[in-house]
């Protein structure tokens, strides 16, 4: 997924919002300057302020929290699932859900302090454990002892869940050539009514004489067409 290029827009967005506000305050327009490499610059978030206070360099740590654990994607019978561990007492509830209360007990895992400095020892325990069954399984025990948790989809998994069809993420609109096409729906939703899906995505050149006709070239189409420009 090209995040930057994703958050960069939502910045950037965010920005024009801005802009227009203080036009309302101030009758004056602006010039916004979102580059990407300084919007990857900020969304180093915590990492960032890691290396920036302490001096030291995070490492590659995977879908691992460098901070607190256990936080990381963990195999399952029959897939993967993330856990977010926040605390100890979090902890505790977890390893009596995944039937190893002992493991709160574990000098090494006691603390949280501890369970950053042991987590080698730590995941391959919880990975032996997780391994004896399915994925719903454990997410249901762990749900249920409130620590957090999510299975890891894959993207067909993704539009079988439940909430994302109820939510409507797959819009099916139809099309010029394909009869139909799937798309992803946006996520904001308005109080005022629901946003509108009027077509898809358009063909190479669909609507270039429509744009050029409001662009005031009308006069020149036929012209174009004749030198195969459009």
């Amino acid at each position: 997924v090209p995040i930057i290029d994703l958050m960069t827009g939502m910045y950037a967005s965010t920005a024009v919002l801005a802009a227009l506000a203080r036009r309302e305050q101030t009758g004056e327009g602006d010039y916004i300057d979102v580059g990407m490499l300084d919007v990857q610059v900020a969304v180093l978030s915590n990492q960032a302020m890691s290396y920036l206070v302490s001096g030291k360099v995070p490492g590659r740590r995977g879908n691992a929290h460098p901070n607190i654990q256990p936080q990381n994607v963990y195999r399952c019978r029959d897939g993967d699932l993330i856990l977010v561990v926040g605390n100890d007492t979090q902890f505790a509830r977890f390893a009596e859900a995944v039937g190893h209360p002992e493991w709160s007990e574990d000098e090494r895992f006691a603390r949280n302090s501890s369970r950053v400095g042991n987590q080698a020892a730590l995941n391959a325990l919880i990975d032996e454990a997780l391994l004896q069954q399915d994925r719903a399984h454990w997410i249901a025990r762990i749900e249920a002892a409130e620590v957090p948790c999510g299975s890891i989809n894959s993207i067909p998994e993704v539009f079988e869940d439940p909430q994302v069809k109820f939510r409507d993420m797959l819009k099916k609109l139809p099309h010029p050539v394909a009869g139909e096409v799937p798309t992803l729906s946006n996520p904001l939703r308005f109080s005022s009514g629901p946003l509108a899906y009027r077509s898809a995505p358009p063909l190479l050149g669909q609507h270039t004489e429509e744009i050029l006709a409001e662009l005031g070239m009308a006069e020149e189409l036929a012209e174009l067409r004749a030198k195969g420009a459009i």
